[in-house]
């Protein structure tokens, strides 16, 4: 990240030798010899760090710092001041300076204090980035929706993100998108410029789940990093803690995330110092944690606890409408991908569409969207490309028994690979244990070539 650097200095050799120091190490610099020309260069130029003679003709330093303040309060701005200044520099501080340099100066201590002041522009950039990739994702297409059921919920949703702390319990079935609402109650709370930090509860083996929520000290247990370990709670610090499958949670886990969300504290495995926790848990469940308080499998004040407010994400089935808006989201998003030029859905495949059930919800109906567009050419979706919905392949596909036919042109062996894994959890409905089973490798290998291909 390359950044640009304003110097304002009336003295010609000390300018013309600052902005070579600060070239050779990379940044870009823009020099003025008065407050009035670097107020000029300062407006059109935009730079992320200022460094300003205290002493200039005309408008003096204060005067300048007070206009540049005015325009970006954010921005640091270092101030160099002659010897016996010291008080003048400081006075700048209060205005808003970032820091000062005494001349004469060394190059070491400038390189320290812009090092400084652009590690924070970097955070600041960073976070704006962070926020921009948010955006994208919320404004054009994170929440499609066209149904009423969905312009209710997100309504609520909306106002419960106004909280920073309010504990939010998602239902629905496996692939109505629990994580993107969680994700999107995040964006729009004020806890959105700090990370959003998602866990699988059912996917962290039972005797490894604490140690991956709290954290471990160096030496908890055979096999711990020689620095120990932060965990997702820690991770999350001022952000959002996503606990999704929460119903998995260990019996032995679960009061001890009960402390975090009443007492706002936690341990280390292995530690006897307490932490705090500024964290917001959002959690969500496909299971009836009702029933599963009744069968002992959950604890009631836990469940009371979580469930502060409980937003249910209507499956596919009870919200017809949102299916044509998500398929053809999803087709315009894997066209980009492959490279393909599919702009229609044929009036009888759009009746296929609706009339599916969708088991598996918006996960299915992504997965039967890229299956198409990576498979299948032209430029419109037939009904004979979806015919794989009532288990037939249209003659297409040959049976894991038959024998393997390589076309001509040749094929992707990844593409072929990963075509096979969404087509496992799709008949699957997710469930990838089951999924393993049926391309007959273990979970963690499926887990494996899940993030190689980025299936979520």
């Amino acid at each position: 990240m390359q950044f640009k650097i304003l110097v304002i200095d009336d003295e010609p050799i000390l300018r013309d030798s600052l902005k070579v120091a600060l070239e050779t190490s990379g940044h870009a610099v823009i020099t003025a010899r008065t407050g009035e020309e670097g107020l000029e260069l300062f407006r059109r130029e935009s730079p992320d760090l200022v460094l300003l003679d205290h002493w200039l003709p005309g408008m003096n330093g204060d005067e300048v710092l007070r206009y540049i303040k005015g325009i970006d309060e954010e921005i640091p701005v270092i101030v160099m001041t002659a010897q016996g200044s010291i008080e003048l520099a400081v006075s700048s501080m209060k205005m808003g300076a970032f820091d000062f340099l005494v001349k004469p100066f060394e190059l070491d201590q400038l390189e320290t204090l812009v090092k400084r002041g652009l590690d924070r522009v970097r955070l600041k950039k960073e976070v704006e980035w962070l926020r921009a990739q948010y955006q994208a994702k919320f404004h054009r297409g994170g929440m499609i929706h066209a149904s009423q059921k969905m312009k209710d919920l997100l309504k609520i949703a909306e106002k419960l993100a106004r909280s920073s702390d309010t504990t939010v319990l998602i239902e629905g079935e496996t692939g109505t998108g629990k994580e993107l609402l969680a994700e999107y109650i995040h964006f729009l709370s004020p806890r959105s410029s700090f990370p959003f930090i998602p866990l699988n509860c059912g996917a962290v083996p039972r005797d490894l789940f604490e140690s991956e929520l709290f954290g471990y000290e160096k030496g908890a247990f055979t096999g711990a990093l020689e620095k120990g370990k932060a965990g997702k709670v820690e991770a999350s610090e001022k952000g959002t803690l996503f606990l999704d499958e929460v119903g998995e949670l260990p019996i032995s886990a679960q009061v001890k995330v009960l402390r975090v969300l009443e007492e706002k504290e936690y341990f280390r495995v292995g530690g006897n110092e307490k932490k705090k926790a500024d964290v917001r848990i959002v959690a969500a469940t496909n299971k009836n944690l009702e029933s599963e308080v009744k069968k002992g499998n959950f604890r009631d004040d836990l469940y009371f606890r979580l469930n502060v407010v409980k937003l249910r994400i209507p499956p596919l089935r009870e919200r017809k409408e949102d299916i044509l808006p998500l398929f053809r989201f999803f087709a315009d998003r894997f066209n980009e991908q492959f490279k393909k030029g599919f702009v229609q859905v044929s009036k009888e495949a759009e009746e296929r569409i609706l009339s599916y059930p969708w088991p598996g919800n918006i996960r299915e109906l992504r997965n039967a969207v890229e299956r198409i567009i990576l498979l299948e050419r032209g430029d419109a979706i037939l009904k004979k490309h979806i015919s794989f919905l009532d288990g037939k392949d249209g003659g297409q596909q040959e049976t894991s028994q038959a024998k393997a036919v390589i076309p001509p042109q040749g094929i992707v062996l990844e593409d072929v690979e990963k075509e096979y894994i969404l087509e496992a959890l799709s008949m699957k409905k997710g469930n990838k244990i089951q999924a393993a089973k049926l391309l007959g490798i273990s979970r963690s290998a499926l887990l494996y070539r899940m993030a190689k291909y980025g299936i979520k």
